[in-house]
């Protein structure tokens, strides 16, 4: 039994094949900018959650009997603002900057649906600390980086040169990495796709 990924994340597929959970990747195509702005001012734990659930919805309809897992990540300011993915290089640089020497919350949120509605959700943040940043660092690396990096909220790639921004993590390196993966392990086992 396998399910589907409704992402074609490249963190989210290497997570779960690493984790070696059997599974295909379908994107969802949701419609991501419009819910951010119907959910403007609501806490980005459920906006988070409520992304994940429109794309496990979205591919679940399509897919009736399917375990369907959405997942979504937010970088948090610690002034509530909600960063999205970098427009741009000029984007990434504001988003470094700004980020630079404080602390943000990168909130994950995975929902699982079945035959077009929920059947089991989990959100988790991380606490991402960032060292101050030089320019000089900041140029360096999104000449490294982009445009690798447009397609990652909060402009890093922990698994590679995105780990130097930082002096401290607290929290689960899969939620980093964009998915709660331990507690979607647990509920997979649950279910019977994999071994408990």
């Amino acid at each position: 039994m396998s399910i589907i990924l409704a992402s074609q994340s490249a963190s989210r597929t290497a997570l779960l094949s690493a984790a070696g959970v059997p599974f295909t990747a379908e994107p969802a195509h949701a419609d991501e900018a419009a819910l951010k702005a119907a959910m403007a001012g609501d806490p980005p734990r459920d906006v988070a959650d409520a992304l994940a659930e429109l794309k496990a919805l979205k591919v679940s309809a399509r897919h009736p009997g399917r375990l369907v897992l959405g997942s979504d990540s937010l970088a948090v300011l610690g002034d509530g603002t909600i960063l999205d993915k970098p427009r741009d290089r000029d984007d990434a640089r504001d988003h470094l900057i700004r980020m630079s020497g404080k602390r943000h919350d990168l909130v994950s949120a995975a929902v699982i649906a079945e035959n077009g509605r929920p059947v089991w959700r989990h959100v988790e943040a991380a606490r991402m600390f960032v060292r101050p940043l030089s320019d000089a660092f900041i140029e360096a690396y999104l000449d490294a980086e982009w445009p690798a990096i447009s397609a990652c909220v909060g402009c890093y790639r922990i698994e590679g040169p995105g780990a130097q921004l930082f002096s401290r993590i607290e929290g689960s390196q899969f939620t980093v990495l964009g998915m709660p993966l331990l507690p979607v392990l647990g509920y997979l086992r649950e279910r019977g796709v994999l071994l408990a």
